[in-house]
C-alpha cells in the first residue's frame, strides 16, 4: 500500500511498480487516517509511508498501523532525512527509511526485504542515526504520552490517588506511572521530577 498526500507521487510509484511481477499494489491512501482505515480492509504486507503529511503524520500512522497490524511492515519513503524524522519513524516501528530519489530497483528490493523482515536505510538516514547516537539524549525523550500526562499532574502537586481519579485509572497504575517517570528522569522524588519537568519544559 502506498501512503502519500501527493497524487502525483502515488501515481508515479504505481507506474514504476508495474515493472515488478512479484510486487502487487493493493491500495493507495492520501493521508495517515485513510491508511489506518484501508489497512483494516486490505491487510497489506508492506506499506510505503510518507513521513510529512497534513493531519496525522507518517510516524503516528506508522505507530498505529504497527500496533493494530504487527504483521504489516512499514517502509518510510520521504523527501526528508532530518535526524529527528528518522528517529521518530524507526521508533514508531518502521523497518526501513528511504528517500524518494531512490532508484526504483532499490525501492523494489527494499519492499522485498521489508516483507522478509530485513531493514533498509538510505545512507543519509543511517548517518543521521550515527550522529544521533553520538549526542546525549535530551532528558525525558523516552517518556510516553501517558507518562507526560501523569508528570503534568505531578507538577500540579496531585497525589497518586488524585492522579488516578483525574485520569480514570487504578491507583496501582498511577503509582506505576509515577515510579517509571522517576526512574526515566533519574529523579529521587516527586519534587525533583516536577522541578526537572519545569526546567526542561516537558509538560508544555
Amino acid at each position: 500500500m502506498i501512503v502519500d498526500d501527493h497524487a502525483v507521487v502515488r501515481g508515479g510509484l504505481r507506474y514504476f511498480l508495474l515493472a515488478f511481477e512479484d510486487i502487487t499494489l493493493v491500495a493507495e491512501a492520501g493521508s495517515g487516517e485513510e491508511a489506518i482505515r484501508l489497512c483494516e480492509q486490505v491487510h497489506p504486507d508492506v506499506v510505503l509511508m510518507d513521513m510529512v503529511m497534513p493531519g496525522m503524520d507518517g510516524a503516528e500512522a506508522t505507530r498505529m498501523l504497527r500496533e493494530r497490524h504487527p504483521e504489516t511492515q512499514v517502509l518510510a519513503l520521504t523527501s526528508f532525512q532530518e535526524k529527528d524524522l528518522v528517529q521518530r519513524a524507526l521508533q514508531a516501528g518502521a523497518i526501513g527509511y528511504l528517500l524518494k530519489d531512490a532508484q526504483i530497483d532499490e525501492l523494489a528490493q527494499a519492499i522485498r526485504d521489508a516483507h522478509t523482515g530485513r531493514s533498509t536505510l538510505s545512507p543519509g538516514a543511517a548517518q543521521a542515526l550515527v550522529d544521533a547516537a553520538k549526542q546525549r539524549p535530551e532528558i525525558g525523550w523516552d517518556l510516553t504520552e501517558r507518562q507526560l500526562e501523569v508528570l503534568a499532574l505531578v507538577v500540579e502537586g496531585l497525589s497518586n490517588g488524585e492522579i488516578a481519579e483525574r485520569l480514570v485509572i487504578s491507583h496501582s497504575t498511577a503509582r506505576y506511572h509515577v515510579s517509571t517517570i522517576l526512574s526515566k528522569l533519574g529523579a529521587a522524588n516527586r519534587a525533583e521530577a516536577a522541578a526537572l519537568a519545569i526546567k526542561h519544559r516537558l509538560t508544555g
